[in-house]
């Protein structure tokens, strides 16, 4: 009985000692830096999140997992929607994405981009944390990069510098700086307006030289960062799209991690997306509106929309949301529908 309880107490030691010096040899073939692409800069909410997230992983590994943030689309020469092929490839180990960025390779993200079909953050919530976010989560997993958490870039917003904007008819003529995904096209040209294409260090002195004559793009996140008062006098809050970010890790990469720093990776990722999220919430949800004030104290006309004004909008854009349907897939459209309807 002795023996049998002493060579138990030996065999359970060694296979302690075994977990250790098979966790120990995995720690020991880590990366020295590992590399996380972000299309902003560091001091915007979302460069700041990725910093965030590559501190806290830092730490609580103990220095076993350092990540280097390069902001700015460095890792891809600017190019914005290559940023999903270089994840995939391994150029990038870690990613924190926009879905508009990816959503040129991975035709379902733009689910995300159907005009006017996020009201608010909670229909936002409830497709990111119920069966819809759990399918993109799987769908990125196959194509070779896993989800680690939601961040957000936010509601993108329209301003102008030529007058306010409160009903469709108002954009008519309007050359309105956009992103290159063809669906932000399609709904400015469905609304009457001009859409114009370039980066943003151009569309900066379009802006200037009156060439372009608005824009959209995310509040806090974007808007007031840049100071956007320095070009534009008028601005709708219209929430015509949404821009979830998602925190991701290739494949390859994660499996090559230990269990535990596995976990610990996962965990920084959640806490970095959700203070990033209600950074760039904060301000813009009654009734706390200070960043809309913000915008009314640097002289900008703030136009609200309300439901029924917005709907106008909806009803404008209908055949770009049919259009679109098909590309992001119906049965996700489908479950969207439902947990937004399931939200209010």
């Amino acid at each position: 009985m002795y023996q049998t309880r002493r060579f138990l107490i030996v065999l359970f030691s060694l296979g302690l000692s075994l977990v250790f010096f098979m966790g120990a040899a995995m720690a020991g073939n880590y990366k020295k830096e590992y590399k996380m692409s972000v299309v902003v800069g560091p001091k915007l909410p979302w460069g700041a999140g990725a910093t965030k997230f590559t501190e806290l992983v830092r730490k609580r590994s103990n220095g076993r997992i350092n990540i280097k943030v390069y902001t700015s689309s460095s890792l891809m020469a600017g190019r914005q929607t290559n940023e999903f092929l270089i994840h995939r490839q391994g150029v990038a180990d870690f990613c924190f994405a926009s879905t508009i960025n990816w959503s040129s390779t991975i035709k379902p993200l733009n689910l995300f981009n159907l005009p006017f079909l996020f009201p608010d953050y909670k229909a936002l919530d409830a497709v990111t944390g119920g069966e819809v976010g759990k399918d993109i989560a799987t769908m990125l997993h196959k194509k070779g990069v896993t989800l680690l958490a939601w961040g957000e870039n936010g509601f993108r917003e329209l301003t102008n510098s030529r007058r306010t904007i409160a009903k469709p008819e108002d954009l008519k003529g309007l050359k309105i700086r956009v992103v290159g995904t063809p669906i932000f096209i399609d709904i400015m040209k469905a609304l009457g307006a001009n859409p114009v294409n370039m980066n943003w260090g151009d569309a900066q002195v379009a802006f200037q030289q009156g060439v372009v004559d608005g824009q959209e793009n995310p509040v806090v996140a974007i808007e007031i960062p840049v100071k956007i008062w320095q070009f534009h006098k008028y601005i709708t809050i219209w929430h015509y799209v949404i821009d979830p970010l998602m925190l991701t890790v290739n494949n390859k990469v994660m499996s090559g991690f230990t269990p535990e720093d596995q976990k610990i990776i996962r965990q920084a990722a959640v806490e970095a997306a959700t203070e990033e999220r209600a950074i760039v919430r904060k301000g813009l949800i009654a009734p706390d509106l200070s960043a809309l004030h913000t915008l009314k104290q640097h002289g900008m006309q703030v136009t609200v929309l309300d439901d029924a004004v917005r709907l106008q909008f909806k009803n404008k854009t209908r055949k770009v949301y049919g259009k679109w349907v098909p590309v992001v897939g119906p049965e996700l459209v489908k479950k969207a529908e439902a947990a937004i309807a399931g939200s209010r």
